[in-house]
């Protein structure tokens, strides 16, 4: 029997500006009636979605937090830079000194 309370979705875990957030939680019930919770695979946005705000040229010494921090006000964004230019490992992002990175807005397509 459904409750008064049912309606109501859970609340995220992660905050807002986590690369999670909205994903929600999925479990997996083992054989033996285990129930593990997890978080599904986060599907990257297309980049060509994403709305390019400006772009940065690579220099020796950047680092994707220092650019996250530079260009979102917020280090921990790195992972939007990440998503518009599409690399999994942010140490990508920097490698190669002249590279033209996409600086965008957050995806909110969904």
């Amino acid at each position: 029997m459904a409750g008064p309370l049912d309606g109501i979705p859970a609340p995220d875990p992660y905050p807002r500006t986590s690369r999670y957030h909205g994903i929600g939680q999925s479990v997996h019930t083992t054989a033996d009636g285990q129930e593990i919770p997890y978080t599904p695979r986060r599907i990257l946005p297309p980049p060509e979605r994403l709305v390019q705000i400006d772009e940065h040229v690579v220099a020796d010494g950047d680092r994707a937090d220092n650019l996250a921090n530079r260009y979102l006000g917020d280090a921990e964004q790195w992972w939007r830079i990440a998503d518009a230019n599409p690399v999994m490992d942010p140490a990508d992002l920097t490698r190669t000194p002249g590279r033209v990175l996409r600086i965008t807005l957050p995806d909110h397509t969904g």
